[in-house]
């Protein structure tokens, strides 16, 4: 950053355009314009969310509606006022971006946002991330939420009372979300997704961490998945139209997108694997940590010394296939759980009934795969996120669920999971299946070639799965095959179910969930008999 004359005159500059927003952060050094046109910055020492310097602001009146703890971790009141006072402060002194902007695409369920930033690009984030007002006009007004975010005031861990030199603070009674200390430009639009999470439950609608699409025949497919576990990538289907990336709402009359944007990972990005981000990263995109050449200013994607989580965000209208309101009156076709399994033990692709489907999105297994998080202990692991995406739900799993099987139960939507982690093997010892395979899976969803398959029971998870697919090699649907070692896939298996089942004792569960969990037993006779002959 440029230092300021001094003595200085500060400059409020509200709803700049694009290019101008641009001109502002090159000119500040925020950023650098690449060779393919993106802005591109580096967001210091923090490539990630931070969820252990995110806070929300306990108050009388939803005490009892937040599930306080590691993930939504209460901070006071006066805490907070403490620490907006300083934002204010600070802000005062300083040239400031404002951007008066909506999260929701939904005449009757959107949220008007205006963003007050120390950073060019983090104005010029929400702009490309967040719904513009003329491209959307809400029919119903609600109440303003206000974003500050001050990435140059550090916080002073427990003298602020929080634990770092950086905070998030979501204030859900005053509509305000405080932002100090934080460069990575992804905490603005989670913070706003918590919000929409604890708001929309109490208006009928389910808050999904997911992406979707629509087919030229009308059809929707979601896709539910953690980082790094196919959910951009899949659903950025040259063939079908985008609606919207990472997250959605189902209400009674349909689906719409929270953003007016996308926010892809870079890394290993590929023109041939991930065409449509790849044409999307131009001019008005912004690419957080992604390693460029020095001379040339050409990325490379491959590198992640930086970090596994570079990013690139870029607005709806850069994809040419997309739906342009971002929403649909009708519920989803088919819902898609993408699952990471590194246990190697999951099928390729499995048809879930519906107290299957429940379960399932309770648990939200997968794996922390490159992860938007910062202190990971390692780079991938194994991980339970209720409802595929534990880090932005205030209130109780129990609410989440009952409205997805809400919505399921009236909708006719078929929901399947999808395993893009290992089979052959565990992580370290199997192979991850190919994108390619997972491409002709979906597809084979979305065309209605999974309806009518053969289907055989997989034991253990009791899971129906295909027995044949056009165009895949058969032995990879079922697990069981791709193993060198039967007798080890078991034990693998028995492994993960007793994870589940662990897992699964957080939460009350009806009993007609409860009976769709994975089992034991059958696996159990097996290495128990097999052990038998050994000894023999």
């Amino acid at each position: 950053m440029k230092e300021r004359p001094i003595p200085y005159e500060r400059t409020i500059y509200t709803d700049l355009s694009v290019e101008q927003l641009i001109q502002q952060a090159v000119a500040r050094d925020e950023g650098v314009l690449a060779a393919n046109g993106a802005l591109s910055v580096r967001t210091g020492s923090r490539t990630g969310r931070s969820p252990k310097d995110r806070f929300i602001v306990k108050t009388a009146d939803i005490a009892d509606e937040v599930v306080w703890g590691k993930v939504n971790q209460p901070i006071e009141e006066n805490v907070f006022e403490s620490l907006w006072q300083r934002a204010q402060d600070y802000l005062a002194t300083i040239d400031i971006f404002i951007a008066h902007l909506q999260v929701g695409a939904d005449a009757q369920y959107y949220l008007p946002v205006t963003i007050i930033s120390e950073y060019a690009w983090h104005n010029l984030f929400a702009y490309q991330l967040f719904i513009r007002p003329e491209d959307f006009h809400g029919q119903h007004a609600q109440p303003t939420w206000t974003i500050l975010t001050v990435p140059g005031l550090l916080t002073k861990g427990i003298d602020d009372g929080v634990y770092s030199d950086a905070a998030l603070v979501i204030h859900l009674t005053e509509r305000k979300v405080l932002l100090c200390g934080h460069q990575y430009a992804g905490e603005i639009k989670k913070a706003m997704f918590s919000v929409l999470s604890y708001w929309l439950p109490k208006a009928d609608v389910l808050p999904m961490h997911c992406s979707a699409n629509v087919g030229k025949s009308g059809d929707v497919a979601l896709f539910f998945g953690l980082s790094g576990t196919g959910k951009t990538t899949l659903s950025a289907d040259p063939k079908r139209y985008l609606m919207g990336d990472d997250e959605h709402g189902w209400s009674a009359h349909g689906l719409f997108n929270f953003e007016g944007g996308c926010y892809a990972k870079c890394i290993n990005l590929s023109p041939v694997h991930e065409p449509v981000i790849w044409n999307a990263i131009r001019y008005g995109a912004i690419m957080e940590n992604v390693t460029l050449d020095p001379k040339t200013l050409e990325p490379d994607y491959a590198d992640s010394s930086l970090t596994q989580n570079s990013r690139v965000a870029y607005p709806i209208d850069y994809v040419e296939q997309r739906i342009p309101r971002q929403r649909v009156d009708r519920s989803p076709a088919s819902i898609i759980f993408l699952t990471c399994d590194l246990y190697g033990v999951l099928p390729a692709v499995a048809r879930l009934t519906e107290a299957q489907a429940a379960y399932y999105f309770l648990s939200g297994y997968t794996a922390l795969v490159g992860s938007t998080e910062i202190d990971q202990a390692a780079s991938i692991q194994t991980t339970f996120s209720t409802c595929f995406g534990a880090p932005f739900f205030p209130r109780p799993a129990s609410v989440y669920v009952a409205l997805f099987s809400k919505r399921l139960s009236t909708s006719g939507a078929q929901v399947y999971l999808v395993n893009t982690g290992w089979t052959g093997g565990s992580y370290g010892q199997g192979y991850r299946f190919p994108i390619s395979v997972t491409r002709t899976i979906i597809d084979a969803i979305l065309n209605g070639q999974l309806k009518t398959a053969e289907y055989s029971q997989l034991p253990g998870f009791n899971l129906a799965i295909p027995k044949a697919l056009p165009g895949l090699d058969a032995t990879l649907l079922d697990p069981r095959k791709t193993w060198g070692n039967l007798m080890e896939y078991h034990a693998k298996a028995k492994a993960l179910i007793a994870l589940f089942l662990e897992n699964a004792k957080r939460f009350t569960i009806s009993p007609s969930i409860q009976a769709a969990a994975p089992v034991l037993e059958y696996l159990i006779i097996i290495l128990v008999k097999h052990e038998s002959l050994l000894l023999l």
